[in-house]
């Protein structure tokens, strides 16, 4: 049985195992695929996995021996998956990995508009702490977190951790779904009314794409803080950097980006007050070695004739 992985360097840059994934059948790891090599290498493929390669209609219905098709990821819009059922070709994903990660890198990013870490570390290496007449200095406004408002916009698994994560730092909660079963769910409109920190937990619909835009921005109180650690298209990159640059939005922080990479000409590079990581919120060792493990048991089900963790 022929298993390819079609892009597994992001997953796994060479500091976790595929044994386990080899035992299963005849393996074959690239770490990179581009859009023209796609169909060849899956060609004779009977189970194929892949994270962000993409895989439309064409090539699955062109790839005659594919049974199964394994996302390295929680978010499989990668995959056409109507087409993958039509065809006969199970899609799993890899849901819940990454959720203390990402909500860490929630509080990461917070933070770091808090109290502006990296900046003031770098001032006192260059010496102007050890030439200032004071016993301290600061460069920006210093923000305690606790007694002010998180919203959280998106409350599945990630939501609930920041959520609770929020409430350590003494924060009030409140939360917009899509389907609310949690005493602390509010309507979208008061959510932005009254949050002094917005953090986006949404996945991707036509119905969230854009959902922070200049109009939702206007009615979010002034000075408010964004961060975005879902996907990209959910925020409006121009309006935010307008939010931004006026003062409406006094800091945002955010690990993905509308196209990733994120382009030169984004509107979010060299924003006031605009903190960007690139999309490493699910990476850590950890996170990564859970995913490698759900993914080998995802394959394990499959083959025994009981797949989980489906999404068509």
């Amino acid at each position: 049985m022929k298993i390819v992985v079609l892009d597994g360097y992001a997953a796994n840059p060479g500091d976790l195992s595929w044994a386990p994934l080899e035992a299963l059948g005849e393996l074959t790891v690239y770490d990179r695929t581009p859009a023209d090599q796609i169909a060849a290498r899956i060609a004779d493929a009977e189970l194929v996995l892949t994270n962000k390669t993409v895989l439309n209609r064409e090539l699955i219905a062109g790839a005659k021996k594919l049974r199964y098709i394994g996302v390295l990821a929680t978010g499989y819009n990668v995959v056409d998956v109507a087409a993958a059922k039509e065809l006969g070709v199970v899609v799993t994903n890899i849901p819940a990995y990454s959720t203390d990660s990402v909500a860490q890198l929630v509080f990461a990013l917070l933070l770091e508009i808090c109290h502006n870490v990296g900046h003031h570390s770098q001032a006192v290496h260059a010496g102007r702490w050890s030439a200032n007449q004071d016993f301290c200095f600061w460069d920006a406004p210093l923000i305690e977190l606790a007694g002010k408002t998180m919203g959280v916009v998106g409350y599945g698994r990630i939501g609930h951790k920041v959520a609770e994560i929020a409430r350590c730092f003494g924060m009030n909660v409140i939360a917009w779904t899509r389907t609310p079963r949690d005493p602390e769910c509010v309507s979208l409109d008061e959510l932005l009314a009254r949050s002094d920190v917005i953090s986006l937990h949404c996945p991707l619909f036509p119905e969230t794409k854009n959902l922070i835009n200049r109009d939702t921005i206007a009615k979010m109180k002034d000075g408010v803080i964004l961060i975005n650690t879902s996907r990209g298209p959910v925020v409006n990159d121009a309006d935010l950097r307008a939010a931004l640059e006026s003062g409406k939005v006094y800091a945002a922080g955010a690990d993905v980006s509308t196209v990733e990479p994120i382009p030169a000409d984004s509107p979010l590079l060299g924003a006031k007050n605009m903190f960007l990581t690139p999309h490493i919120a699910w990476a850590t060792f950890e996170a990564r070695e859970r995913l490698m493990d759900i993914a080998v048991k995802n394959v394990k089900a499959f083959l025994a004739g009981a797949p989980v963790n489906t999404v068509n």
